[in-house]
């Protein structure tokens, strides 16, 4: 019945779409096959991904016929239960066969066994309380009970209750026949990067700690790239992808490359795009009040921890035993202090999460002062991790023993991550840090440059490439150049490609082209893409013959960009038969091949070639081509889009496409195509992108069209739009419109027209009023005010007045302000309190005070005091380079002081040719 149902509704959807079954199989991207089948009254129940591409195809209710799919599954015997003994299931298990703890849900109680229960003690999850981004994960997780597949990103420090909330959101779908797949083994990246292909519907992929997933340096883009083609894959729909990451994390994954810089996240950008939730450090009002009910109905785990996080509302923190961890950190004895610090600083100078014994016992020995080593027993460090072991409320340890999984797979699958697993597992233990005293360490111990035992053990001990090569990095940017050299040189002799590209551009610097091509060479043994473009360049360079398949390796790896070289290798060699190869990879889905072939095309003339191949990429979601498309269409005149051009745009739901075309149609004088798509953006209430159009005219000069986009933005609630108005007003002159506009957007709670007020009435000669200006912003929590008045004071002089407000300011933690005043108070000759005011700001975060006060007393004569923050502001990893060599060619030793010549090392380490 249901089977018939289904069919009753797709012939119903056909006809009011008024398709023949081929036209339907072109929309909905099927074969003629498979659709007819689809609709043959004898033929088998269609496979999900079918369904959902004919229902989005003929705009029918994708959900409702995916469940009349599933009833007609069961009542013919449910296909996906059937199948040959040698098939291998598809990733992971039922929601109710997971124990959450396993899923990497924090414990947060003493482990319980129920009376006459054989089993495995028990640990008790608390009471939990829905807060703000509970209800966009039910959204989330509602939507992809109706069909289709989503991605959701929750975002937060350490122990914010980040993985419970992922935990509670999928329990609705645990009777509904999801499964979840935690990719772990034998390390998150490749585990994710094995299976991901296999994934079947209805299932959650938790990516826990994303950041090892998307952020792995060799795999994090692949997984990226595999991860977007499952989401949009009909086939695979529904699918639901939770993951978790640090904020430091996300900033990493998420930020837009200087100019000419790397961008080595560009597909997990794109990925995480508008489906990041943040989930806030504590509990606010209600959310207290709702876990202080659940106390007094019976959560013990609740009510003991309301008795030390009733004012702060960190309830996860302290569940999650980040106290307790910081005391243990602070209080105990000095080798296990020792080993924490030499753990910390591993951490956040990029050694990996697994830490080898050998590596820790050798770095705790300089963290420990004279007399607390010379009181070291033989078994001090047996001591120190049976202390570090010991559980804290019964949750964690400050350090535990952990290692890797081993690896089981099915017989006769093959083991890619054999060699590499075991390197970097090394020999021995392994620990690893707790997660909050991994925060703590990036916090508190920033400033900190390890001492000469973390660097020693580090080159002794550690073997995994990526470690080895991060610490080179860390040296590097510390000044600590000797060192830099020798953890470099480890790192490519253990298979980094990064290592070896880096002592490949300093060989090919002093000239040295013979080593700098045996690294390129041996970079792209191991897979390194760069490599592999990079020795092709040398090949080009010296006209040999077989630059092209280094090229042509390389974009078979992966490198997109190889595609560029390919083209310029061919074109300095005076050939071209590179649209062989682009037709080779456009034939094999690769859309960047055909928005190449197009260009080409367009640039001999063939602009109906060109047409057809943008429109070909454009069909499959390349929206660079769309652009492309849109701009020949106008290139050859066309006044109006054809009909297929006009629903590609009007499909398009990215606000940035939208803009970008919304241009393209201005630059072309299609105004009114253009002003369509603004007020899209602006009704879709993405004001945010039309103000940066605005800013972008009025850059260009166009303040007319700017001033438009700007009050179009502000009627759309857009306070920023005021604030650009109210500047427009003032370089008018009309500074009495000016301030109204500014007062109206301070009104709807924008701080920056507070501060703009500020420089209005100072700019007006009402120095009262701009005070009282700066107080208001102050008071709202923004003291740019101060700041501006005070270096408007000073700049007039009045450098007693310019202080008080700088004092204001940096009494309410800002950092620039305590930079400022730290400037004034060395300028009197108040040194001391000037490098006080600095080493505040640098601690918290400001490290460029630093190196601003020591700019400052050089200036005033002060060279010991300037060399001393310099040495800080390298300890700190803000050198700055220029002064760095001057002042310490060689570099530093881990202690501060400056290394004395090394140069013989330096011709250590000629790369072999064997």
């Amino acid at each position: 019945m249901a089977l018939t149902a289904l069919r009753t509704r797709l012939e119903d959807g056909l006809a009011s779409a008024g398709l023949t079954k081929t036209q339907l199989a072109a929309r909905a991207g099927l074969g003629r096959t498979t659709v007819q089948m689809a609709f043959q009254s004898e033929g088998p129940v269609p496979s999900a991904g079918t369904v959902a591409a004919l229902a989005q195809a003929l705009r029918l209710p994708k959900s409702e016929l995916l469940e009349l799919r599933r009833s007609a599954s069961d009542e013919n015997g449910s296909p996906e239960a059937e199948g040959a003994d040698d098939v291998v299931a598809a990733p992971g298990r039922p929601i109710n066969q997971w124990n959450p703890h396993d899923l990497e849900v924090h414990p947060a109680g003493p482990a319980l066994v129920r009376p006459g229960s054989k089993d495995e003690a028990e640990r008790l999850l608390p009471g939990y309380v829905s807060r703000p981004h509970d209800l966009v994960l039910s959204d989330v997780v509602q939507q992809a009970r109706n069909g289709s597949s989503e991605l959701v990103m929750l975002v937060g420090s350490s122990s914010t209750g980040k993985t419970r909330a992922c935990w509670e959101a999928v329990q609705p779908l645990a009777g509904e026949g999801w499964k979840v797949w935690h990719p772990f083994d034998p390390t998150r990246a490749e585990a994710a990067l094995a299976e991901l292909a296999r994934v079947d519907t209805r299932t959650v992929i938790w990516f826990n700690e994303a950041q090892h997933y998307l952020g792995d340096p060799q795999h994090g883009e692949h997984i990226a790239a595999t991860v977007h083609q499952l989401l949009t894959d009909p086939s695979h729909v529904p699918v639901l992808v939770l993951g978790t990451l640090w904020p430091e994390y996300a900033r990493q994954l998420t930020a837009q490359p200087a100019p000419g810089a790397p961008d080595p996240h560009s597909r997990a950008r794109e990925l995480l795009a508008g489906r990041t939730v943040n989930v806030p450090e504590s509990f606010d009002g209600e959310a207290l009040s709702k876990a202080a009910t659940l106390a007094e109905n019976g959560d013990l785990l609740l009510a003991d921890a309301l008795t030390r996080t009733s004012d702060d509302g960190r309830i996860t923190q302290d569940l999650a035993g980040a106290p307790e961890l910081l005391r243990r950190h602070q209080q105990g004895s000095p080798a296990a202090q020792a080993m924490l610090n030499a753990a910390m600083d591993a951490r956040r100078l990029g050694v990996g999460l697994h830490l080898p014994q050998s590596f820790l016992t050798d770095a705790a020995t300089d963290y420990l002062a004279d007399l607390d080593y010379d009181q070291l027993t033989e078994d001090w460090a047996e001591r120190a991790y049976a202390e570090l072991a010991e559980p804290v409320h019964g949750k964690q340890a400050p350090l535990r023993r952990t290692g890797l999984r081993p690896q089981r797979h099915p017989p006769g699958k093959p083991d890619p991550g054999a060699v590499a697993s075991a390197t970097a597992s090394g020999s021995g233990p392994m620990f690893r840090l707790a997660d909050y005293l991994e925060q703590h360490g990036r916090a508190s111990r920033h400033l900190v440059c390890p001492p000469a035992s973390f660097w020693h053990a580090a080159h002794a001990h550690l073997t995994r490439p990526a470690d080895l090569n991060n610490l080179a990095i860390a040296a590097q940017d510390r000044h600590r150049l000797q060192w830099a050299h020798h953890l470099r040189h480890r790192a490519a002799a253990a298979g980094s490609g990064e290592a070896m590209i880096h002592l490949a551009e300093l060989a090919k610097a002093v000239g040295d082209a013979e080593s700098a091509e045996v690294l390129y060479q041996q970079a792209a043994k191991v897979g390194n893409t760069v490599a592999m473009a990079r020795l092709a360049d040398l090949k080009v360079a010296s006209r040999a013959r077989d630059a092209l398949p280094l090229y042509q390796q390389a974009v078979d790896a992966g490198d997109i960009e190889a595609f560029e070289e390919i083209l310029e290798a061919e074109k300095r060699r005076g050939e071209d038969d590179t649209e062989v190869l682009y037709r080779e990879a456009a034939d094999n889905g690769n859309t960047y091949a055909l928005v190449q072939l197009a260009r080409a095309r367009k640039r001999r003339g063939d602009t109906k070639g060109a047409e057809a191949l943008y429109k070909q990429a454009a069909d499959e979601d390349n929206t660079e081509a769309l652009l492309e498309l849109v701009e020949l269409r106008a290139d050859m005149g066309d006044k109006e889009e054809p009909e297929g051009l006009r629903q590609m745009v009007s499909d398009i739901d990215d606000t940035e496409v939208l803009l970008r075309l919304a241009e393209l149609y201005e630059r072309n004088a299609k105004t009114r195509s253009a002003d369509v798509l603004f007020l899209q953006v602006a009704n879709a209430g993405d004001t945010d992108v039309l103000f940066a159009v605005a800013m972008a005219r009025e850059r260009r000069g166009d303040r007319e069209g700017a001033e438009a986009l700007y009050q179009q933005a502000a009627d759309n609630g857009n306070t920023n739009a005021l604030v650009q108005l109210a500047r427009m007003r003032k370089r008018r002159g009309d500074n009495e419109n000016a301030e109204a506009l500014y007062r109206q957007a301070a009104d709807n709670g924008n701080t920056n027209a507070l501060v703009q007020l500020v420089d209005l009435r100072e700019h007006m000669g009402d120095s009262d009023g701009a005070e009282f200006w700066a107080r208001e912003a102050a008071t709202a929590g923004d003291t740019e005010g101060l700041m501006l008045l005070g270096q408007l004071r000073e700049r007039n002089g009045d450098e007693a007045g310019a202080e008080t407000l700088y004092q204001e300011a940096a009494n309410a933690g800002d950092t620039a302000a305590m930079a400022q005043l730290a400037q004034l108070r060395e300028k009197r000759g108040d040194a001391e309190d000037a490098e006080g005011l600095v080493k505040r700001a640098a601690d918290l975060g400001h490290t460029g005070a630093l190196i601003q006060l020591a700019h400052l007393r050089e200036g005033l004569g002060n060279l010991s005091g300037a060399e001393a923050l310099y040495r800080q502001a390298a300890d700190c990893g803000r050198p700055v380079y220029t002064v760095s060599l001057h002042r310490w060619p060689w570099g530093l030793d881990p202690d501060g002081t400056p290394t004395p010549p090394w140069e013989n090392e330096r011709e250590q380490h000629k790369p072999s040719t064997q």
